[in-house]
């Protein structure tokens, strides 16, 4: 199928790369997003290969590889600064034939923005609801405008308005049980070599600093917290952040001390619980507005890029029905992310001391670790993935 009037709610990365999918096949995509410009939710972000992967057949690999840096080398050390462990992440790259690409959230929005262009883009449409019939959708925005099409993407987060209508009840977000702090410095402003991921961990927090390119670094915080305490704060961020790690050895107390108090980003982290179905009549769900996930695996937003990328190949190579493309999106999205999910919550317990037996054997576990079994984890995420 080709030339369907394609709206995408949402500007986010998952919406943007919806657009350029779904025009690299033939369609006309639209791109609504309610804030009057764009406003990435966090400071940086992680781009595996399989996220790379789904750039590169957009045309976007020489943006994504001047915008972005590289790791080389990841390392965990203890609360303490005594390095556990530091090894090569060259066996994933030989594996999977492509670099991470750890970038700023609004560097690699700037890049999709600028490739879907100012024609295909609407700002500052807030969308109120949805309807659908058996050939057409709606959406409805805010300043009582709508607008119609043959189909209706959903990429509006983890907050989405569409999806109680798509499921058919309320579909609440759940705690995972840690804030996490995150934000963007200077990368010659702490103690770590180019191209290193370093992460310091110990009684279920950790501080971890990664090299996002144009001379910049993305250093985020984690703290356990109980859930009313972490909805209302008593200290100010960088209180909480001082309060929780003052004790830790250097760099940690010289990075707090520089950060910028305006830019730092105070996030409650959340999960979804499994949605189904993901799509009703001609609205379909993408990205966290149908499986947002503990960040602990980085592949949030990669699977967003996944879920673009098979979304539009099913309407191009489908020739049955638009419902028949969306049922092989939903048959091959489903069960990939639900255990992207849970892999990641997984691991976001080991790291935040849900157990913290299991936490302190992790940390035992991680002195002199050869970073097999974390490089193992790594591919997996990217074979089993669409694009390999």
């Amino acid at each position: 199928m080709r030339g369907l009037r394609v709206g995408i709610i949402g500007g986010g990365l998952g919406g943007l790369a919806a657009a350029l999918a779904l025009r690299e096949t033939g369609q006309e995509p639209v791109v609504f997003e309610r804030t009057e410009q764009f406003r990435p939710a966090g400071a940086g972000i992680s781009i595996w290969p399989n996220g790379v992967k789904v750039l590169c057949l957009l045309g976007l690999g020489d943006r994504l590889a001047e915008s972005s840096s590289r790791i080389d080398h990841m390392c965990y050390a203890d609360a303490d600064g005594r390095v556990l462990t530091e090894f090569a992440l060259e066996p994933l790259y030989a594996a999977t034939g492509q670099w991470a690409r750890p970038i700023a959230r609004a560097e690699l929005q700037g890049v999709l923005a600028a490739a879907v262009g100012p024609e295909s883009v609407q700002l500052g449409r807030s969308c109120v609801k949805v309807s659908s019939e058996q050939s057409t959708a709606v959406a409805w925005f805010s300043d009582g405008s709508s607008f119609e099409c043959d189909l209706l993407v959903a990429a509006d987060g983890i907050h989405s308005k569409i999806r109680p209508w798509v499921a058919g009840h309320p579909v609440e977000r759940q705690y995972v049980g840690y804030v996490n702090f995150n934000t963007i410095i200077a990368e010659d402003e702490f103690l770590c070599a180019t191209h290193l991921w370093k992460t310091w961990a110990g009684g279920g927090k950790r501080v971890s600093v990664m090299p996002i390119g144009r001379g910049a670094a993305y250093v985020f915080f984690d703290i356990p917290m109980p859930a009313e305490e972490a909805a209302n704060p008593v200290l100010s961020a960088v209180e909480e952040l001082e309060k929780s790690f003052g004790d830790w050895a250097d760099p940690i107390g010289g990075i707090i001390d520089r950060l910028d108090a305006a830019r730092l980003n105070r996030v409650l982290i959340h999960e979804l619980p499994m949605v189904a179905p993901w799509f009703r009549d001609r609205v379909v769900l993408m990205g966290d507005a149908v499986h947002a996930m503990a960040p602990d695996l980085g592949q949030g937003g990669c699977q967003a890029l996944e879920d673009a990328w098979v979304l539009a190949h099913y309407l191009a190579t489908t020739d049955r029905s638009v419902t028949d493309a969306l049922r092989r999106y939903q048959e091959e999205r489903a069960p990939r992310t639900a255990e992207i999910v849970r892999r990641a919550r997984k691991r976001s317990d080991l790291t935040h001391a849900v157990d913290p037996a299991a936490t302190a054997a992790w940390y035992r576990s991680l002195d002199g670790d050869s970073g097999q079994g974390t490089i193992a984890g790594l591919i997996e995420s990217v074979v089993t993935g669409p694009c390999r």
